[in-house]
């Protein structure tokens, strides 16, 4: 599948080494020569030296009707009108537009019928992403699944977890009416499957399967009653801190400091209860003089990484009680867990929305867990083909699935049902399958293979 890239930032530069290792066929287009010329020199890409928006970045890319455009540039026009030209006198295939400005996602027809095929917005992606965990305290991540009736949550074991050093079937004893599964455990860094005799030990990052409802009580199993968020500050009153403090006032005493004096008299008018500071995230006088040391949650989200460290640190040092901060550069979000308590990498997010819409077979969702190691978890709709036909009516777990990928749960018919040697499986199951090695992806997808 030929794909073009516009735009060689974070989020295309992400885009560009997950495709290219996937085996597309992959061309990337910036009018920064530097960054095309490292990316071609470390990738087994093309790249074309020219504006993202010209007719001559196509035709030197071979845009035709069997193309995909991903429009990723940090200029929502420039998409915009990249997507229009492209449908216009290239006919593509299909048109990836990322939109910084979500007014204009009211607003798609206005551009042409069937100019911009699916709209991303990272931002709106952060933002939602930051929200699920300063509502559910203790996850580490979480994604959601089957239009959202199905959770995936990563949670980092304590000493004080109801769970440690038992097995992993005794969590039914403790909470006979919820249904949740545990498909992989990472132990000192290590992927496996578990199994109802595992034993739970401190330290292992844990990821479950539930309902909505239920991530709580599953979370309070690993790291015993985590107290409620009440405090939240946000550093940073750009697009994202504006959204986080409009989505968490009526619910959390909020706070945001922002640099700019203008923009702190812009978004003070739009928010109502959020209490609206100037000032920097790293002033140690105004962070103590805030109250620092009662904050339960504090976010930074500016667009600078080394800001938004600095002052996660300081905040840490003077008594906040967790940290969250967004990071664009891919290097650091290895190197800062244990650091910070939770790292949001916003090209993490963006190449999952986009890999869904690029698989050949039927896959709903696709997401990306670990950018550095892999992990992946797919929700895919079964279909009768020369891989599946012969299963239908037979236990799931007879599925000729890789040792590397776990069945998380199974959506039917729209209720959620949690995979035991009991269910068979039926045509058009909706399948969530975590993977701790991405490269079994196509192995996995054979299963949702439409004829």
């Amino acid at each position: 599948m030929k794909v073009i890239i516009l735009g060689a930032g974070k989020v295309g530069e992400s885009l560009a080494r997950n495709l290219s290792e996937d085996n597309y066929d992959v061309s990337i287009v910036d009018l920064d020569k530097s960054k095309v010329d490292y990316l071609q020199d470390r990738l087994d890409i093309a790249s074309v030296l020219g504006h993202a928006a010209h007719p001559s970045s196509f035709k030197k890319s071979n845009a035709d009707e069997d193309t995909i455009v991903l429009a990723v540039t940090n200029n929502d026009e420039v998409n915009i009108a990249a997507c229009q030209i492209a449908k216009a006198q290239f006919s593509v295939k299909k048109t990836i537009c990322r939109f910084k400005d979500n007014t204009y996602l009211d607003s798609l027809d206005s551009f042409g019928e069937g100019v911009i095929d699916i709209p991303i917005s990272p931002e709106n992606e952060v933002t939602t992403h930051l929200k699920e965990l300063i509502d559910h305290p203790g996850a580490e991540q979480i994604e959601e699944f089957a239009d959202g009736k199905v959770n995936l949550v990563s949670v980092k074991v304590k000493k004080s977890g109801k769970l440690v050093g038992k097995a992993l079937k005794t969590i039914e004893d403790d909470m006979p009416d919820v249904k949740s599964y545990i498909p992989s455990i990472y132990r000192k860094n290590k992927p496996f499957i578990p199994n109802g005799d595992t034993i739970i030990k401190e330290g292992d990052e844990v990821y479950f399967v539930t309902a909505k409802e239920n991530v709580d009580a599953v979370v309070n199993e690993m790291r015993s009653d985590q107290d409620r968020h009440s405090r939240i500050m946000i550093i940073g009153g750009g697009k994202i801190g504006f959204s986080l403090a409009k989505q968490l006032e009526s619910k959390y005493k909020v706070k945001i400091i922002e640099s700019n004096e203008e923009r702190c008299e812009e978004i003070s008018r739009e928010l109502e209860k959020t209490i609206v500071l100037n000032g920097k995230g790293a002033d140690k006088e105004l962070l103590v003089s805030e109250n620092i040391s009662q904050i339960d949650v504090f976010c930074a989200v500016t667009n600078d990484d080394e800001a938004n460290i600095m002052a996660s640190l300081l905040a840490k040092k003077l008594g906040a009680t967790k940290t969250m901060v967004i990071l664009n550069n891919p290097s650091y979000v290895s190197i800062l867990p244990g650091f910070v308590d939770n790292c949001i990498a916003p090209h993490r997010l963006t190449v999952s929305s986009v890999l869904q819409y690029l698989r050949e077979s039927d896959v709903a969702q696709d997401v990306i867990l670990k950018m550095h190691s892999g992990a992946e978890a797919l929700e895919g709709i079964v279909h009768a083909n020369e891989h599946t036909s012969e299963y239908f009516g037979k236990s799931i777990r007879e599925l000729p699935l890789p040792d590397e990928a776990s069945i998380g749960a199974i959506v039917r018919n729209g209720n959620v049902v949690m995979p035991s040697s009991e269910v068979k499986l039926c045509l058009e199951d909706h399948l969530i399958i975590f993977l701790s090695n991405k490269e079994k992806v196509k192995e996995v997808e054979k299963l949702f293979t439409k004829i």
